[in-house]
């Protein structure tokens, strides 16, 4: 068992579980393998790169018995915690009776999951399509979308993220993640409405509304004059946290409504009450969307995503044939109906408000002490820290956040990074964190800029 104290200085909170011995394969071994087997974009994101074998909760372990706090939650898609009893007990017993059958058969859990989602969301979103990840919802949504208005043109947030197939690669607006091959048709991104780096100038609220402007003037400029869809995030993930304010999402929805479109709430990482206040994240911006993607935390880490539409946006599928091979499994299903249980039994959209809004006031008053945080923003457990070379200039601190991400993994922190200039420490932990852990993560990252 590595000695924690040995490595850090920092204390992590104490954790009853204790790790099963390892047996497996080296580190060097599995390294090796992976380098002559594995294609190479497939990136890891330290130097040296950490092998993981055991989880519990917030806490992940690697070979050697090192424990480490989990604040990036496998890219913000273990909402419940690793290995929680109540969905591993969903899936076993669901892997004992069944393990695979496609909606060409009926199984209670589709409907049932259908039903439980439906209840979640605003009334008129109760028609479910399941899928495999986000990248399917979206180009599914984006599908329902197109056929339903009899129009093409879809507009998306630059700096927004949306999955990684043709298609959604075409959605996405980062160039980071976009190959030179051919991607989605008939695709516009308006500025993204964060006022952090906005093109406008004013306050929050103003910027809010010019940038919801810049969707009419899209509208005006690019298009037909008519709109298939708006594709958004409350607040972005891989973009690092960026939102707009105040009315941003509701003018825009207009916007968009008043040019024969529909609204599409990408959900896959700031849903499932990750963001505390509400158990979706476009429910803290007072809108409701015509269409709802999720994926990640659903399924706390099995492969699962879905769409949500309403009735009248669904029944398009109707005009052909659809089908998804594994998009209903029932192992997955019977993981996302132990989500949803775990979420509403162990309270975590309330711990992640409480907890959440621990961790952004620890953030906000190193924010104070240490120049190079340029930015702090977010709700609940999805949070952003923007670094920067110069708070007046504001020059994208990549190298910065490099090594700040090296640091804070020496302490037992696991951060995640990104942003347009990947330049921004994301922090998505499971929803189960206490606040002895966001004390401790704000220690760490206090460490960290000190490099101590």
């Amino acid at each position: 068992m590595a000695d924690e104290t040995a490595i850090s200085r920092l204390r992590m909170p104490p954790c009853s579980h204790q790790p099963a011995p390892y047996g497996g394969p080296s580190r060097e071994e599995v390294w090796t393998e992976r380098r002559r087997y594995v294609n190479p974009g497939v990136f890891h994101l330290y130097r040296e790169p950490i092998m993981l074998v055991e989880g519990r909760g917030q806490y992940l372990w690697d070979e050697t018995g090192r424990r480490y706090l989990d604040f990036i939650a496998g890219i913000a898609t273990v909402s419940c915690g690793h290995g929680h009893p109540r969905v591993l007990a969903r899936i076993r017993e669901q892997l004992e009776t069944l393990q695979h059958a496609t909606t060409i058969y009926l199984h209670p859990n589709y409907g049932e999951l259908a039903r439980r989602l439906a209840e979640t969301l605003p009334d008129g979103l109760e028609v479910a399509c399941f899928t495999n990840s986000g990248s399917e919802a979206n180009e599914l949504a984006v599908n329902l979308a197109r056929a339903y208005t009899c129009a093409t043109d879809v507009i998306a947030v630059r700096s927004g993220y949306h999955g990684g197939s043709a298609a959604t690669m075409g959605l996405t607006g980062l160039s980071s993640w976009k190959f030179s091959i051919p991607q989605g048709v008939s695709i516009h991104h308006t500025v993204c409405p964060d006022p952090y780096r906005s093109p406008f100038e004013g306050s929050p609220d103003e910027i809010a509304r010019k940038s919801a402007g810049d969707v009419q003037q899209i509208i005006a400029c690019q298009t037909p004059g008519r709109v298939a869809a708006f594709l958004a995030e409350a607040i972005q993930g891989v973009g690092g946290a960026t939102h707009g304010r105040g009315d941003y999402l509701r003018l825009a929805y207009r916007a968009v409504r008043d040019a024969g479109g529909v609204c599409i709430a990408d959900e896959v990482q700031c849903g499932f009450a990750r963001t505390g206040r509400h158990f979706w994240g476009f429910q803290n911006f007072g809108v409701e969307p015509d269409i709802v993607t999720l994926a990640k935390a659903i399924g706390n880490g099995m492969p699962l995503g879905a769409v949500i539409a309403r009735r009248e946006i669904a029944e398009v599928l109707k005009q052909k044939l659809h089908f998804n091979t594994f998009g209903g499994n029932p192992v997955a299903m019977a993981a996302g109906l132990g989500v949803l249980e775990a979420i509403e039994e162990d309270g975590l959209q309330e711990n992640a408000r409480r907890v959440g809004d621990r961790l952004k006031a620890g953030l906000l008053e190193l924010m104070q002490r240490h120049e190079p945080i340029g930015d702090v923003r977010g709700l609940g457990l999805m949070l952003g820290v923007e670094l920067v070379g110069d708070r007046e200039s504001k020059e994208p601190a990549a190298a910065e956040c490099a090594e700040v991400l090296e640091e804070c993994r020496r302490h037992g922190l696991l951060l995640g990074k990104g942003g347009l200039h990947g330049n921004v420490l994301r922090i998505k932990p499971p929803l189960c964190i206490t606040e002895a852990d966001a004390d401790f993560a704000v220690e760490v990252l206090d460490a960290a800029l000190r490099r101590k």
